[in-house]
């Protein structure tokens, strides 16, 4: 690999980590090159390869001599101390020595964050399998909305987690979700539409032309006039897409806070009626295709229920 990039050389030699993720890696400190973090200044010339000695000048566009060695130090084991762990009920639908399959509760906060720092997913998952404490966000490869309910998976370690992440660019990994929403939408279609942060309330997204590409593809499954279920298959994952997607077209969530504007609907329900009923992907060990199915939780049925009783 002599004379190749820092970082094209490190993505041949860990095939296991996308590009990206290595990148990230080493910009954060987290690759150490003979002992040496990067140097976040400019350092040598691209392609110009460094001498042992000017090891720490080394930055991401430097080329390799060979021989260097490379360490990866865990993001959460290099950050501190992680989450607490707490002793939470989970829904576990499967679990094995490499990945969880979680049904989440509407309500359930995924990650600590502002106003929220525990009684989350997180601090649930790290009281359940202490290993998670060494594992970027204690495993978690994909992210639920607080409100919505559903399946969601989990790495068990570093490996796996690389696994399902590449399967979730890639877009081989199938998230299929249930939707109820206002009004009587087209009988299936497919939204393509950029998604970003929405410039006037920082807490929202947009379908945006400056956005990052978002696809959507949905089929009625029921209508009852002022309402319909809708099946929606994610061939993204951006933020709130099926929220703002539905949004865009005219056609937002029943009882969703944030994208249902105004007050014209008049269908009384306490969160957005959305539940993930569906996940595919492949075994990060075995490679074998492997699906799982929630039903929807007791208040979305009872919603389809007032709503097919035209109430």
């Amino acid at each position: 690999m002599a004379g190749l990039r820092l970082d094209q050389a490190i993505a041949r030699a860990f095939p296991q980590y996308s590009r990206n993720r290595l990148q990230a890696w080493l910009r954060d400190g987290h690759i150490k090159i003979d002992g040496s973090a990067l140097d976040k200044g400019r350092g040598a010339a691209p392609g110009i390869p460094l001498d042992r000695s000017a090891a720490r000048s080394r930055t991401i566009n430097s080329a390799v001599l060979g021989g260097e060695r490379v360490e990866i130090v865990p993001p959460r084991a290099a950050s501190g101390r992680p989450p607490e762990a707490q002793r939470i009920p989970l829904s576990i639908i499967y679990e094995d020595a490499d990945l969880l399959v979680i049904n989440k509760a509407a309500g359930m906060v995924v990650h600590p964050g502002a106003g929220v720092p525990d009684g989350t997913l997180m601090n649930a998952l790290l009281a359940h399998a202490r290993e998670l404490a060494e594992v970027p966000r204690a495993g978690i490869v994909h992210r639920l909305d607080k409100d919505t309910s559903g399946l969601l998976v989990v790495a068990r370690n570093v490996t796996a987690q690389a696994e399902l992440v590449k399967q979730l660019a890639d877009r081989s990994m199938r998230r299929t979700y249930l939707a109820i929403v206002h009004g009587d939408p087209p009988g299936a279609g497919k939204i393509d539409a950029a998604i970003a942060r929405d410039t006037a309330v920082r807490t929202r997204m947009a379908v945006s032309r400056r956005g990052k590409e978002a696809r959507t593809a949905f089929r009625v499954m029921e209508r009852f006039g002022q309402a319909a279920l809708v099946e929606c298959r994610l061939e993204t994952g951006r933020t709130h897409q099926i929220r703002v997607h539905m949004q865009h077209i005219r056609h937002p969530l029943v009882g969703d806070p944030v994208y249902r504007r105004g007050t014209r609907y008049g269908i009384d329900f306490p969160r957005q009626a959305l539940h993930a009923v569906e996940l595919t992907l492949k075994h990060p060990r075995s490679g074998k295709s492997m699906t799982w199915q929630s039903a929807p939780p007791q208040d979305f049925k009872s919603l389809l229920q007032r709503l097919r009783r035209g109430h």
